[in-house]
């Protein structure tokens, strides 16, 4: 019997934080839930912070989730920016580890689209589209940030589920082939 696995995505941000929940079986990835955290008239970056670990605490006391992926902050012309999220990052995964999730993975936002769509520059709207055919679920447009982290946790089921893992590190085909001589010809 497969292991059932509840994977948290999330997709970090101090105005607009959006998390996806989804039960992943075997091969098989089903549809929990989502949703966003908006703190835009929040002024206080404290405050924010408290506001995003409270609801990421909620998230997982609800739906227990055993791993957690997130989507890792990128560079851009303003380091402030990548300060803050980090914060945020931080926020989120300790509240996450906190209530019982056993795994953090952090994925570039490229990664996650070209894992759900097959192109790493897809627009929001392409990776909601292939998200609602994929997981056979009827999505808001004005969710675009959780659909985000829906795919980060999508984009997760299919790292850990694939026979060649190919992120973090964890070995690609060299590895497959050293695990898997029997398949060999």
């Amino acid at each position: 019997m497969e292991t059932e696995r509840i994977i948290l995505g999330i997709d970090p941000g101090t105005q607009l934080l959006g998390f996806g929940v989804i039960k992943s079986v075997g091969k098989k990835a089903e549809y929990v839930d989502m949703g966003v955290l908006d703190i835009r008239k929040e002024k206080d970056a404290y405050v924010k912070l408290k506001a995003i670990y409270d609801c990421i605490s909620e998230v997982c006391k609800s739906y227990g989730p055993t791993e957690l992926a997130i989507e890792s902050p990128f560079y851009g012309k303003n380091a402030q920016v990548i300060l803050k999220l980090g914060r945020a990052q931080g926020a989120a995964m300790i509240a996450a580890l906190e209530y019982g999730v056993q795994s953090v993975t952090e994925y570039a936002p490229r990664k996650a689209k070209e894992a759900i769509v097959g192109n790493g520059a897809a627009s929001k709207e392409q990776v909601q589209m292939m998200l609602e055919k994929t997981l056979d679920v009827k999505l808001e447009s004005r969710h675009l940030d959780a659909t985000d982290a829906l795919a980060i946790a999508l984009c997760h089921h299919y790292e850990t589920t694939s026979p060649v893992k190919t992120s973090a590190g964890k070995g690609g085909w060299e590895r497959f082939l050293k695990e898997n001589p029997d398949r060999v010809l």
